[in-house]
C-alpha cells in the first residue's frame, strides 16, 4: 500500500493541515500561493528527510513558530507504520514506528516518494552532483548493502580530505586509502548494476514521450583501466595540490545522450523537463513491492509546465504505473487522470476536503 495520512504542523504557511490520502489518486486544488506546493514539500520531506526547494531548515518553520512537525502513517500489507519528522534549530529528527531513526535514509525505505515539479529540469541542466543523488536514491532501494558502503565511503573521504587540507604527511593521508578504495568500489559497482537495470526502462519511456533514442552510461569517477586504489596512488600529488580527493564515486557522472548526442547540446527547456520526468518515472517500477508497497508520485501542477501533447503523453504513462498519485492543480478537477479517490481544496494555508 502507500501513505494513508499526513499531519503537518507549523510547516511553511500551514499552521495545521491534516489529510487522508487515497491509495491511488488524491487531488489538491487551490489558487497560486495557497500552499499547495508546501503540502507536497511536506510529503516529500517525510520520505526523503530533505526539501526539494531549499536546504535551509529554518525556512520550513512557519513564521512565529519554533519548530515544524510532520506525521504520517504508511499502510503496508498487514499494518500501519508511523513516521514522524520534526525540524528545529537547523536540525532534523525522525522517528519510525516510535523509534528514533539512526539515519534519514531509513525514511526512504518506509515511504518511497518522488516528485515532478516545475523545477524538474534541474536534474538535466545542473551538474553531475544532482544526478548522483538521483542515482543513489534508486540504488538504495534495490541494493540492500548500498547505504552501508556509501556511509563508509563518505566517512573515509571526509577524514582523508581533512588530512589533505591540514597538509598532513603522506602516511597520514593514505592511511584512509584502503577503506576508501574498498567502499568506493562497492558504491560504484552497485551504481553500475542499477544503471544496467534502469537504462532499458528509461529508454522505452523516452521513446514514447520524447520519440528519441535515449542512452544512459555510468562514468565511475576514475580511469576505467585501473582500480580505485591505483587511481588514488597515482593522483596523490594532485590531491595535495587541490586539498581534496580528486578521484572516486564523488566524481561520478550519469551520462545522458539523445540520438547519440549529449542532451545539453540538443534539447529545449520543455524537452529537459520531459526527459527529467522520464528518468524519475523509470525509477519507480524498480522499487521492490514488498508488503504490497506502492511508491508515491507527486505531480505539482503539471498542466502549467507542459504543452498539451507532452502533458497527455506524460499522464498516459503515469496512469499505466502502479503508483499512489498526489496531484496539485489550480482547477477543482483534473479530467486527464479521472476521478480522484480523495479531493481537497487549499486556500491561504487552510485545507478542506471536498466531497463528491
Amino acid at each position: 500500500m502507500a501513505l494513508r495520512r499526513l499531519q503537518a504542523t507549523d510547516f511553511r504557511c500551514l499552521h495545521r493541515a491534516e489529510l487522508e490520502l487515497d491509495p491511488a489518486f488524491t487531488l489538491i486544488s487551490g489558487p497560486n500561493a495557497s500552499g499547495k506546493t508546501s503540502l507536497l514539500e511536506a510529503l516529500y520531506l517525510l520520505g526523503r528527510g530533505r526539501s526539494f526547494r531549499t536546504r535551509r531548515l529554518d525556512a520550513l518553520v512557519r513564521s512565529g513558530a519554533e519548530q515544524f512537525v510532520l506525521f504520517g502513517e504508511v499502510e503496508r500489507a498487514d499494518r500501519r507504520i508511523a513516521v514522524g519528522v520534526e525540524g528545529a534549530d537547523g536540525r532534523l529528527r525522525a522517528r519510525i514506528a516510535g523509534e528514533r531513526a539512526t539515519s534519514l535514509a531509513e525514511l526512504a525505505a518506509v515511504f518511497p516518494v518522488q516528485i515532478i515539479d516545475p523545477e524538474v529540469h534541474h536534474l538535466i541542466e545542473e551538474g553531475p552532483g544532482r544526478r548522483r543523488r538521483y542515482l543513489d536514491w534508486g540504488v538504495f532501494h534495490v541494493e540492500p548493502r548500498f547505504i552501508e558502503h556509501w556511509q563508509r565511503y563518505q566517512q573515509a573521504l571526509k577524514q582523508r580530505n581533512a588530512a589533505l587540507r591540514a597538509q598532513a604527511t603522506r602516511p597520514a593521508v593514505t592511511a584512509w586509502d584502503s577503506e576508501l578504495a574498498r567502499a568506493g568500489e562497492a558504491v560504484s559497482e552497485a551504481r553500475a548494476r542499477y544503471v544496467e537495470r534502469l537504462a532499458p526502462v528509461a529508454t522505452a519511456l523516452a521513446g514514447r514521450l520524447l520519440e528519441a533514442d535515449l542512452s544512459l552510461h555510468y562514468r565511475r569517477g576514475w580511469s576505467a583501466d585501473v582500480s580505485l586504489a591505483e587511481a588514488l596512488e597515482r593522483g596523490f600529488a594532485k590531491d595535495v595540490e587541490t586539498g581534496s580527493t580528486q578521484v572516486g564515486p564523488q566524481r561520478a557522472e550519469l551520462v545522458l545522450r539523445l540520438g547519440g548526442l549529449p542532451v545539453k547540446e540538443r534539447i529545449s527547456r520543455g524537452q529537459q523537463k520531459l526527459l527529467a520526468a522520464v528518468l524519475l518515472l523509470a525509477q519507480l517500477p524498480l522499487i521492490p513491492r514488498e508488503d504490497a508497497l506502492r511508491p508515491t508520485l507527486l505531480l505539482d501542477d503539471p498542466a502549467a509546465e507542459l504543452d498539451a501533447q507532452r502533458l497527455e503523453a506524460l499522464l498516459q504513462t503515469v496512469q499505466g504505473e502502479d503508483l499512489q498519485l498526489v496531484v496539485t492543480t489550480l482547477q477543482p478537477t483534473f479530467a486527464a487522470l479521472g476521478a480522484p479517490g480523495r479531493r481537497y481544496h487549499l486556500e491561504a494555508g487552510m485545507l478542506q476536503e471536498v466531497s463528491g
